[in-house]
């Protein structure tokens, strides 16, 4: 890229040197011939005023000045001889029109020449002759064009470094910009392209920023569904996997109901991949109002088998006067999941689930008899790595279900004896 626009630069510089350069070298050479016939026209016409107009009667020999520049001046009587100065013995062209009355210009191989008619008494009775070598005015010629290359040169050196600067200055930021889209196609969605001042890169880097920011969002919430699926999936299979190998392991047992619960789970699972996918994708079902005798049911259901098989009591309770919640059925079933099967898997004794009414809100403590989490509310609360399993997924995914719900998740008791509260806040009216 730097040499493309230096090579360019360049090339535009010398085409416009060129361009305004040639014509007016040309318009400097016709300026210094234009100048030496004029001047020579003068000193002829000063020479001539020391001529007396006598000149035919008189044998004084006549002196001619010597001009500078090696101007040669030559007289001329009105028959065309030489009397004095320097200059062809006999009259020649312009010297002949000179004697006919006019200023003639003329000349020989070499030099320039101009001739003046003196004139007195209505009559021309005489002509001086004034040249100068032509290699006087091309050696003026010559040094105006040598000045001007140099001008030229420097306007080409000049034009050089500026291109080479401004390339400098465009290239940097340009592969800086394809760096980080290189980095950024390797997977680094943390890359970002800094601004250098320039508007079209600087675009061009803002939307490649946004690109990275983006995809990196994405990714995060595809990694962040797979462990949430893994989280929640992997309950619900266990519970499918012991139904039917229970009903492999006892001969003629009730094979439709063990199929029947067996399809039941299935639904679920299928229903559990939809809900998670739709909140991965910030579409989570609409909000309704909630049924909470039957959510609380579903829990009792779900999980009255797995407790009991553990040798555990779930105790499911419903507080009256609960304030109507409007919320996503969907959200708050993988919360309430979430929080029984961490009793379930971390905790001792009785898991109760309990709904109770709460100052302008619902509540829903989940709590059992255990000696209750290590960890403070911050660390228990933070998805751990990527690649992690078990705790860290699922109390995570939890509070971030609660909270787009517009609720908030706290470990309201520490242990022994833990309390996990979700608390809603009450829906605007009283209409079911």
């Amino acid at each position: 890229m730097t040499r493309r626009i230096l090579t360019t630069m360049l090339a535009v510089t010398t085409l416009a040197v060129a361009l305004f350069g040639v014509p007016l070298a040309l318009g400097v050479r016709r300026l210094y011939y234009n100048e030496a016939v004029v001047r020579l026209e003068r000193e002829a016409a000063e020479a001539g005023i020391a001529v007396p107009t006598s000149l035919g009667d008189t044998r004084d020999p006549v002196e001619l000045p010597v001009p500078a520049g090696g101007i040669r001046l030559a007289l001329y009587g009105a028959d065309g001889a030489k009397i004095a100065g320097q200059g062809p013995d006999r009259a020649d062209a312009a010297v002949a029109g000179a004697l006919s009355g006019d200023v003639r210009q003329g000349g020989e191989p070499g030099s320039l020449v101009v001739a003046v008619p003196l004139s007195g008494d209505e009559r021309v009775f005489a002509a001086i002759r004034a040249s100068v070598a032509r290699r006087v005015v091309d050696a003026r010629v010559h040094r105006a064009w040598l000045a001007m290359a140099a001008l030229a040169a420097g306007a080409l050196g000049t034009a050089g470094l500026l291109a080479w600067r401004q390339s400098r200055r465009l290239s940097r930021p340009v592969q800086a910009l394809a760096t980080a889209a290189t980095l950024l196609g390797l997977g680094d969605f943390s890359v970002r392209a800094e601004t250098s001042g320039v508007a079209e890169v600087d675009a061009a880097a803002g939307a490649l920023n946004v690109t990275a920011e983006r995809l990196g969002e994405l990714l995060a919430r595809e990694r962040a569904f797979s462990a949430d699926a893994s989280h929640q999936l992997r309950t619900p299979l266990t519970r499918l996997r012991l139904r039917l190998e229970t009903a492999l392991a006892v001969p003629g047992a009730a094979d439709g109901e063990v199929l029947q619960a067996a399809v039941a789970d299935i639904d679920h699972l299928e229903a559990t991949v939809e809900e998670l996918l739709a909140l991965a994708r910030d579409e989570g079902p609409p909000r309704e109002r909630l049924d909470v005798p039957s959510l609380l049911a579903e829990v009792e259901q779900r999980w009255h088998g797995t407790l009991a098989a553990a040798g555990r009591r779930l105790h499911v309770i419903a507080d009256p006067g609960l304030a109507p919640v409007d919320a996503s059925a969907a959200a708050l079933r993988h919360v309430v999941d979430v929080l029984v099967a961490n009793a379930a898997e971390h905790g001792a004794g009785t898991v109760t689930v309990r709904a109770r009414p709460a100052a302008d809100a619902w509540a829903l403590d989940v709590t059992d008899e255990g000696p209750g989490p290590s960890a403070g509310d911050g660390d228990l609360f933070r998805r751990r790595s990527e690649s992690a399993t078990g705790r860290g997924i699922g109390l995570a995914l939890a509070r971030s279900l609660a909270d787009a719900e517009g609720g908030r998740l706290v470990l309201s008791r520490p242990g022994p004896g833990p309390c996990f509260t979700l608390l809603l806040p009450a829906a605007d009216g009283d209409t079911d």
